[in-house]
């Protein structure tokens, strides 16, 4: 029998990858070495007390998202990077990085601890790093991230190496969510999500150069907006190009049909001027791309994944700042 790649059926029926990038307030990101098991923070090298912390949140149902990151150096440092992105409240470009670099990665909890209880631990550092981009490569989670995550992760690095964007760190990281879409990454601060990427796209992706038409195909969305909200996101990045990402924005769904068919939602967005625009947008359930599909290579059964089409699109309020002189 042949296997089962979850990724190439979702490419084959042409599923939209959009609106499928996960909502977090808090990403923490913690330097481990692989290998990782499918059950990530039960892995070999991750201390007691740090699985204690993940197990506790997880039972409060916090938004806070936990990975284990490595790059090409970590099995040889004798020290381990910490990350905790926030997202900014209101109008925002996403989220904001506290960087850690601890003598062990048994110091993880301790900090964290302290961090969620709103201390600032002293071992913050400043760093000439301003993106960091993960991608999945936990095969032991799903093949596809293995297949795909990890010859991207190769050569995006020799990417970014020839591009010299030594302000740009990238990182294997464990599973957080739409392996179908693999190779799939997660930019931050912004918290941005892609899928189906190759090397084409990803410099596009880099540098904010390129035809911008080739989100259509790989962005997933915007991690601080709720999922339709992503989609009208999309909509307003096609039309404003790539100065969109120097915008500050916040989205949110303003009502719901009960059938789920028809959702209006709103989206507000600061240009790099000052300038202020609100727009609202009437989403439908679209049957032609709605798909019934397995969401993961091990998945036993299939489950229906609703998209929806932007019915229309329209400037609700507008407040222009004009400059005189």
């Amino acid at each position: 029998m042949d296997t089962f790649f979850c990724s190439d059926y979702a490419k084959q029926v042409g599923e939209d990858v959009i609106g499928s990038a996960t909502n977090y307030q808090t990403y923490i990101l913690v330097e481990c070495p692989p290998p990782w098991i499918s059950e990530t923070f039960n892995s070999k090298w991750v201390p007691k007390n740090l699985q204690l912390l993940v197990e506790e949140v997880h039972q409060a149902r916090l938004p806070i998202r936990f990975l284990l990151i490595a790059n090409d150096g970590s099995h040889q440092l004798d020290n381990t990077t910490l990350l905790i992105y926030q997202r900014q409240e209101g109008l925002s470009k996403g989220y904001r990085k506290h960087e850690f670099k601890l003598a062990n990665i048994e110091l993880v909890a301790t900090v964290v601890r302290k961090w969620l209880s709103g201390i600032i631990p002293e071992s913050e550092i400043k760093t000439s790093a301003t993106r960091d981009i993960l991608v999945c490569t936990h095969g032991s989670h799903d093949r596809c991230c293995a297949r795909y995550g990890n010859p991207f992760y190769f050569y995006a690095n020799a990417t970014i190496s020839d591009l010299c964007l030594d302000n740009i760190r990238i990182w294997k990281s464990s599973h957080f969510g739409g392996h179908r879409f693999a190779p799939t990454a997660i930019d931050l601060p912004e918290g941005r999500y892609y899928g189906v990427l190759n090397q084409e796209s990803f410099q596009s992706i880099l540098t904010r150069t390129g035809d911008i038409q080739c989100l259509n195909k790989v962005y997933r969305g915007w991690g601080i907006l709720p999922p339709a909200m992503q989609i009208i996101e999309r909509e307003l990045i096609l039309a404003n190009g790539w100065n969109w990402f120097t915008y500050k924005a916040a989205g949110k769904v303003i009502e719901q049909s009960l059938d789920n068919s028809t959702i209006l939602g709103e989206l507000s967005f600061e240009d790099s001027s000052g300038s202020l625009y609100t727009y609202q947008a009437k989403l439908v359930k679209d049957e032609t791309k709605t798909l019934h599909l397995k969401s993961s290579c091990n998945a036993t059964k299939s489950s229906v994944f609703i998209k929806y089409a932007v019915d229309s699109l329209w400037l609700a309020s507008q407040k222009v700042i004009t400059c005189t002189k």
